[in-house]
């Protein structure tokens, strides 16, 4: 890894760490936001679903236009973005300003993280790409980490606004070293599919906000037209994509079948494990009566032993190939799922067993991300990295969106769904007959889980072992994005 590579990779692992702390931070401050704020927790959810939901319908289109302007000057602009939305977060008068000023930390967020990828494989030949998305890897455990660990520290200290403001030296550093640093080789000549791409934002904007309604506002016939009307529109899509000679999304990418296989894997993974942590937290905070602070540093081991493997696992994909690594962190997280369902989701078990099948989750992360991530880029064509890293990130996204509303839905099914929201942020716990209802409907909501994770691996051993080389392109052209003379 030469100084170049090695600066470039520090701006990426830098803009992973800001977004992966402000995802942490924000759910253990939620209740003292509402209490400062005057508002329900049923408004404050959405400062957390709001971005959830724009990240999950953005990412794709942002991937494409990165491959058409410059991946490098999308991340750089998502940066500043971000930078810009943190410091409007934090001086947000009211709820509904908060969730508005959410929004552009979104859109900045989504630039960083569908570019991301593309902009490592841009920089990295396939037999270093392990190692280097081990690094990012690392950069979202350890943000993740220091979200828990500071969003309580910080919220307590000197207040929740202070979350927000965190951000904003880091951008003013990031900023200025990604323009230095950063540099697209190539472009793509072709034009923006803006037909395409509101197909595709309507759509996945239709499928999330119904699925995300059904467990902040029941309404099952609405709902169920929202996702419907969603599904209608992403089949047009579909149709229209095939045809269209500048895509958003090429369609025959999906016939290499390691791409479409670790895709997969990707959503069935976030949409797994993803819903594990969300349904730790709600056992911890409601069945045993933890703070949400106390609740969370449980996990810390987890993060931390992730963050230290990852580079090394990233290399060990690079020699071995993603196959076994990705499968065999895929079937560790699995462990720790049944682990959690049988030894730890009981009212008395000792509360050291949480941190410890922490720990059994977190080597199968490292193990998975990089070596998925690998697998990703190292089977598509440089034209289209961007909207590969994007929809790669969508999806991851989505599942994350599909974890929450899987979490919630499952709870509701012993406890109002008021009560649900105040459980999940740490502010009422359960006693007696309805702790043992919840409990139960918690530990299916594990099995639920174990199925997608399952699923998952499945997905992850089948796809195949990576080309020996990169794929060649498909004969779209390319005009160099070196800068001008002047």
């Amino acid at each position: 890894m030469d100084r170049t590579q090695r600066a470039a990779l520090a701006v990426i692992v830098l803009g992973t760490l800001m977004v992966a702390i402000d995802t942490t931070i924000v759910l253990l401050a939620l209740p003292t936001m509402a209490g400062d704020l005057h508002a329900g927790l049923d408004v404050m959810i959405w400062t957390i679903l709001v971005y959830l939901l724009l990240t999950a319908v953005l990412t794709v289109h942002l991937g494409r236009i990165g491959d058409v302007y410059g991946r490098s000057r999308m991340f750089n602009a998502g940066f500043a973005v971000f930078t810009a939305g943190s410091f409007l977060c934090a001086l947000a008068p009211d709820a509904y300003s908060l969730i508005g000023f959410r929004v552009v930390q979104a859109v900045g967020g989504s630039l960083m993280a569908a570019n991301s990828g593309a902009i490592v494989a841009d920089i990295f030949p396939p037999e270093s790409r392990g190692k280097a998305f081990g690094y990012t890897t690392l950069g979202w455990s350890a943000g993740a980490t220091v979200g828990i660990v500071l969003g309580g520290i910080i919220t307590t200290l000197v207040g929740w606004r202070y979350i927000f403001f965190l951000n904003v030296p880091i951008g003013i550093v990031a900023v200025p070293l990604g323009i230095r640093t950063l540099r697209d080789p190539t472009r793509v000549r072709s034009r923006v599919d803006v037909r395409g791409m509101l197909l595709l934002g309507v759509a996945l904007t239709l499928i999330t906000y119904g699925a995300t309604e059904a467990v902040a506002l029941p309404n099952p016939l609405l709902d169920l037209g929202l996702v419907g009307g969603g599904f209608a529109l992403l089949g047009l899509f579909l149709w229209t994509e095939r045809r269209n000679p500048n895509p958003t999304l090429d369609l025959g990418l999906f016939r290499e079948r390691l791409l479409s296989y670790s895709l997969g894997a990707s959503f069935f993974q976030s949409l797994g494990y993803l819903s594990v942590s969300f349904l730790v937290i709600m056992y911890l905070q409601g069945i045993r009566g933890l703070s949400p602070l106390d609740a969370s540093l449980l996990l810390v081991p987890g993060y931390v032993l992730a963050s230290f493997f990852a580079p090394f696992t990233g290399r060990l994909s690079d020699r071995q190939g993603p196959r076994l690594p990705a499968t065999l962190g895929i079937s560790v997280m699995l462990v720790a799922v049944l682990l959690y369902a049988t030894l730890v989701f009981t009212s008395d078990s000792p509360l050291l067993l949480v941190a410890g099948v922490a720990l059994v989750g977190g080597i199968g992360t490292s193990f998975f991300y990089p070596a998925n991530n690998s697998a990703i880029m190292g089977s598509a064509r440089r034209e289209s990295y961007g909207s590969v890293s994007g929809l790669a990130r969508a999806l991851g996204n989505l599942g994350t969106l599909g974890s929450f509303v899987l979490t919630i839905s499952v709870a509701t099914l012993a406890v109002p769904r008021a009560v649900a929201f105040e459980v999940f942020l740490g502010t009422s716990s359960l006693v007696g007959g309805v702790s043992v209802a919840f409990l139960g409907g918690l530990k299916v909501a594990l099995e639920a889980a174990a199925v997608a994770l399952a699923l998952a691996a499945v997905l992850s051993y089948l796809r195949g072992q990576r080309p020996a080389a990169p794929r060649p392109s498909a004969g779209g052209p390319v005009v160099s994005m070196a800068r001008d003379p002047k």
